[in-house]
């Protein structure tokens, strides 16, 4: 699609220098039969060698195509318009280049309201140097610790923010399979979480803005940039987001998890049982462990499942571990709704990419 719409940009700029060759005298085209004069030919060169510049910053990624898309589309319309009879179709060919802009601007504008509050954020973190030591975890239960040695936490820096990247897959019940990649940022000194999603639905461009803040929660996902296809703020959202933090902490930050909001239990010699507090908030989940010390799955039933605004024990089983940045790390996990009729997977997460402590300008 995309090698299409830089053919169309391309013979679309190609197309207006026609009308410069008229009225310079410059060939015969015999498909113009209005006269243009020389002054009106520059414009047709100008839109020309503008859609031709449009292509190219499309093809390179940079933002600035879609602003000086709409402007030439405005100018080569009025062209169009004053030569009518032979540029008619040219309003079709502007049409698709217009929409195509103003959909991808949408989109630039969605993701760059999670860029902002990103940027907001980091402006009240301070990373420290401290390292995180045995007395750090001595306090911990045994298996935590052993977890905390296994990933490799012990002598790297305690994190105040981690920014993580994900590919996967997503589905509802009875519902396919669909492709997501995802972006997100988490601060743990004043609990956040802010995680947008690009994905394709039934072909279509959508994509998903998780925010966690402030003691706030909510869940915007817009079909095209444009459609709201979800929007949810109710207050009992925030516990389902804290849920998900804690679960991030466990899973993809687990040198976070000194924290002392925490309350540790130790249920067997597999299995703790652990209660993060955040505010008013509380929630709890059992971490099971194998034998070599690894993290094996999460359990919750503090969440609730959004599509049935029920509360649904969930859990995270953990499928695969790699290394990750000198991390011992889950890099893939299934996401699952353990309903009464039947355990539902509803995600597959791999982990691309874990960076900690990041400064603004990062």
């Amino acid at each position: 699609m995309k090698i299409a719409f830089f053919i169309l940009l391309l013979l679309h700029g190609l197309i207006h220098l026609m009308g410069f060759l008229k009225a310079f005298d410059f060939a015969e085209i015999p498909q113009l039969s209005q006269n243009f004069s020389k002054p009106q030919g520059l414009l047709w060169l100008a839109v020309a060698l503008t859609f031709i510049t449009i292509g190219i910053l499309f093809l390179l990624k940079n933002n600035l195509w879609f602003w000086i898309a709409i402007a030439a589309v405005v100018v080569s319309q009025v062209l169009i318009i004053v030569n009518w009879q032979d540029a008619k179709f040219g309003t079709i060919a502007n049409l698709i280049v217009l929409i195509v802009a103003l959909l991808t601007m949408a989109n630039w504008n969605f993701e760059w309201e999670f860029k902002k509050e990103v940027s907001q954020s980091f402006e009240s973190v301070n990373i420290s140097e401290e390292i995180i030591s045995e007395a750090d975890i001595a306090q911990l239960p045994i298996l935590v610790q052993n977890y905390l040695k296994y990933v490799g936490a012990i002598g790297k820096p305690k994190i105040k923010t981690a920014r993580a990247i994900f590919k996967g897959e997503m589905r509802e019940k009875g519902k396919d399979w669909f492709a997501f990649t995802s972006e997100q940022y988490n601060f743990f000194e004043d609990p956040t979480r802010l995680f947008f999603m690009k994905a394709n639905f039934k072909g279509l461009p959508t994509q998903g803005y998780h925010r966690y803040k402030e003691g706030k929660a909510s869940m915007l996902i817009k079909l095209l940039s444009v459609f709201p296809v979800v929007n949810i703020a109710e207050p009992e959202m925030f516990k389902t987001e804290t849920v998900t933090f804690f679960n991030d902490m466990c899973l993809f930050a687990p040198a976070a998890l000194i924290d002392k909001r925490i309350e540790w239990h130790t249920l067997d010699n597999n299995s703790v049982k652990a209660v993060f507090h955040n505010g008013e908030v509380s929630v709890s989940a059992i971490l099971k462990f194998d034998e070599s010390g690894r993290l094996i799955n999460f359990i919750s039933e503090d969440r609730v499942d959004v599509n049935s605004n029920q509360n649904v024990p969930f859990s995270t089983p953990v499928t695969e571990y790699g290394t990750v940045n000198g991390y011992k790390l889950p890099v893939a996990a299934d996401a699952v709704w353990h309903f009464p009729d039947g355990d539902f997977v509803y995600g597959k997460f791999y982990l691309q990419d874990v960076q900690y402590n990041l400064k603004i300008s990062d």
